[in-house]
């Protein structure tokens, strides 16, 4: 059967997420999930019916949040239908390319690679920034430049000024596609106000990580009209659930953005609890982190991920040389990696 499957299907090597990594232990720090388990509502009626495409109040209360217009707004099955989305509506199989700068998120390739569409690589500089002559030297055939920031795995910021060069370098010609899943943690450098000036922006977002909705698959594409009415060709018919939209809509009213920014505010002491413990230890290199994660560099990566796996702490591997990338959990769970860590630095 699997000659049967398109050959580029057969060539492709699947996005190992951390469920498929699999693990088994107490602390689970791999997936830069919410360490948060909130309760929500549902009467589970309606389920006779189908959903609405785009649930109004869905789309009204994500579209206040983020301080944009409903007609900006497109609600999918997380932030990843939205990179497939695109994908799907702006390039032509084996004709357009989409560009990317690793170290980065690894669905962008994957989902171009799905579709048949060209993958241009311009990797990071050294400092993890955009390297913006070698982006405009790679432009022919580009319909999309994905640029994730906070960037994961890394967790640093990329420069405003580099964001904005870009979007001027490619209009007209391209759509820069800012990946804001973390932004949540460090809204003050949301793109969310340049939408006005740049037809050619659009960024993605998700409740799965600040929200703590990693379970419930629920994202946004932000964009201006144009952008959304193209997608809105392309999006499946019924995707986001009843339930679904149920809960998100909660998790967006005045009582669930307070208990939200509570929790962001837990998770960024947390994160600068762990950063501190970290730094204090010989022969490792703590990269600052604006999101719910920190990438660190030891002397042996792939060694310290190993231990920790052995002794149920789960971390998650970096293609980064001996980096491992360490989600934000709570205190007990920041006390108990800090600590293993500790000792086996020590050991070793």
């Amino acid at each position: 059967m699997e000659r049967l499957a398109r050959k580029q299907v057969q060539a492709l090597t699947p996005y190992l997420s951390a469920r498929r990594i699999g693990g088994c232990g107490d602390v689970w720090l791999n997936a830069n999930e919410s360490p948060f388990d909130n309760e929500y509502k549902t009467n589970f009626s309606r389920l006779n019916r189908y959903s609405e495409c785009q649930p109004k109040a869905l789309i009204d209360g994500y579209a206040a949040y983020a301080g944009v217009a409903p007609e900006q707004v497109l609600t999918s099955r997380g932030a990843d239908e939205g990179i497939e989305l695109l994908i799907r509506a702006f390039c032509e199989p084996n004709e357009d390319a989409i560009l990317y700068c690793p170290p980065t998120y690894g669905m962008y390739a994957i989902s171009a690679e799905t579709s048949g569409v060209e993958r241009k690589v311009v990797p990071l500089t050294s400092d993890w920034q955009l390297d913006l002559e070698a982006i405009q030297a790679n432009l022919a055939k580009v319909k999309l430049v994905f640029v994730c920031s906070p960037n994961n795995p890394t967790g640093n910021l990329i420069k405003r000024e580099d964001i904005i060069r870009l979007l001027e370098l490619t209009q007209d010609k391209a759509i820069v596609v800012m990946d804001e899943a973390y932004i949540d943690f460090c809204p003050e450098a949301s793109t969310v106000d340049l939408l006005a000036q740049y037809p050619n922006l659009a960024i993605l977002r998700t409740m799965s990580k600040a929200f703590a909705l990693a379970g419930l698959r629920c994202g946004f594409t932000l964009a201006n009209p144009s952008i959304i009415e193209v997608l809105s060709k392309v999006i499946a018919p019924y995707p986001v659930p009843v339930p679904v939209s149920d809960i998100a809509v909660q998790a967006l009213s005045e009582a669930g953005l307070a208990r939200m920014r509570y929790q962001v505010l837990d998770l960024s002491a947390n994160r600068a609890y762990l950063q501190a413990g970290l730094g204090m230890l010989d022969g490792i290199e703590v990269f600052e982190g604006w999101g719910n994660y920190l990438l660190v560099k030891f002397n042996d990566g792939d060694a310290v991920f190993k231990a920790a796996w052995d002794n149920g702490i789960i971390l998650r591997n970096s293609p980064i040389k001996d980096c491992v990338r360490i989600s934000i959990g709570n205190r007990d769970e920041c006390e108990k990696t800090l600590s293993f860590l500790r000792n086996a630095l020590i050991a070793a």
